[in-house]
């Protein structure tokens, strides 16, 4: 849909000046710094500042926009998946590949994590990847899966991925940067401590250095070494990851909406995500792969917190429990009954699928559910022989049938089988 992708653009564009501008003012703030240390008047080392922060965003945006996907990647330990790994997985993105008209088959990774979730990453839709969780594939179904599939396909087709995949890099790094210079470094060694700390530092010592710095104004002047020290750093690296923050919460959350919208269209199914959404938000397993700087673009926010209206409002996510009532609230399988599900379960009166959704064909009956080709313990079997494969785990097999593991660190020349007591060779393998 156009309007959608246009808006990708658009806001992919907001991005970069906005999130510039943060960054040219903490180039200008430590250039004000400098100036002390330098023959450079004070404007002067600010205006140094700006040239400096402006190069060196230039760069992070560059890099974030070439090597954006990777770094996300990495930071979820995820690995690469073919078709002979796993073929259940790597069948359905192949089949709502060709079911959404995607010119390129995404590629396929796995993360190693009990708990259920995915997102999909790529700087276009011919370098775009999905990557689901190790939990994901042992407890949803193939009507689960395909639903969640087909819901990151649509972020691949609607351009989505572009923009989460920058948001995620270029938050992550500004997070990074002020992190290092803010008061909460001061406790991350103390792990146990940290919310605590902050919480007494800026309930008790806020106030003592808020008059502090008054005085100091009054008595010195705005520009003196002592200000900009005290008053204008801390302030720049406590606003600037807010701000930041900001940016992100105002990319509008109606891109998840429409890729359920559009999943229920590929699979014909609804009930396939909305169950899957069911027991993604349902899991109590905590992802151990999520940072805050990437929470936005898994298909579950990995940071909810049960029962906390609050985290509705500063989500990128919509509601799980909105998303799903709409999903099961449709008669049928289109963009115009999506729509019209969606503003009977919100009251609304208001549109969310772009008016190219609507006047596209494709509607159909809800097809019947896919009797489950495997249950779950061969599900979860066939997860733990993916991941023993993914990490270059040697298979043994004994003549009494006994099946042995050895991880790739294992040195040993033989190996006897704890069942027959049979010595195997290693070397022979």
């Amino acid at each position: 849909m156009w309007e959608q992708i246009r808006y990708n653009q658009n806001r992919t564009a907001l991005l970069f000046v906005v999130m510039g501008a943060i960054w040219l003012i903490l180039g200008f703030v430590f250039g004000l710094l400098a100036s002390y240390f330098t023959l450079a008047e004070l404007l002067e080392g600010g205006i140094y500042g700006v040239i400096v922060a402006a190069v060196l965003w230039l760069f992070i945006f560059l890099f974030a926009y070439s090597f954006g996907d990777r770094i996300l990647l990495a930071m979820a330990g995820a690995k690469k998946i073919t078709m002979t790994d796993l073929h259940r997985i790597s069948n359905i993105v192949e089949e709502l590949q060709i079911a959404s008209g995607l010119e390129y088959l995404p590629d396929t990774y796995v993360i190693n994590d009990p708990a259920l979730n995915a997102f999909a990453v790529g700087r276009n839709p011919k370098e775009a990847s999905i990557i689901v969780t190790s939990g994901l594939l042992n407890k949803l179904n193939r009507d689960e899966l395909q639903g969640v599939v087909g819901h990151e396909i649509a972020h691949i087709k609607n351009r989505d991925v572009l923009l989460m995949s920058l948001c995620a890099t270029l938050v992550g790094t500004i997070n990074i940067v002020t992190w290092f210079f803010s008061p909460r470094r001061m406790f991350s060694r103390y792990k146990d401590l940290e919310e605590e700390a902050m919480v007494f530092f800026l309930l008790v010592f806020s106030p003592v250095i808020a008059i502090g710095i008054i005085l100091l104004i009054l008595a010195e002047g705005y520009g003196s070494p002592m200000i900009i020290f005290l008053f204008y750093i801390p302030a720049a690296m406590l606003l600037m990851p807010f701000l930041a923050k900001l940016v992100y919460f105002g990319i509008s959350r109606k891109r998840e909406y429409l890729a359920d919208a559009s999943s229920a269209l590929y699979t014909r199914y609804p009930e396939g995500l909305a169950s899957a959404l069911e027991k993604i938000a349902g899991s109590p397993d905590q992802l151990i792969a999520a940072r805050s700087a990437i929470a936005p673009i898994f298909i579950v926010n990995p940071f909810r917190e049960q029962g906390m209206a609050a985290s509705d409002i500063t989500s990128t996510h919509p509601p799980v429990s909105r998303r799903i009532a709409i999903l099961r609230a449709m008669a049928y399988a289109s963009y115009v009954e999506y729509d019209r599900a969606y503003r009977e379960v919100r009251g609304l009166d208001k549109s969310v699928i772009p008016p190219s959704g609507m006047s596209l064909a494709g509607t159909g009956d809800i097809r019947p559910a896919f009797d489950d080709d495997l249950d779950r313990v061969h599900r979860a079997r066939a997860t733990s022989n993916l991941l023993w494969s993914l990490n270059n785990y040697k298979l043994i097999t004994c003549a009494c049938g006994t099946r042995m593991r050895l991880p790739p660190s294992f040195k040993l020349t033989e190996v006897k089988c704890p069942h027959c007591g049979q010595v195997i060779p290693v070397s022979n393998l």
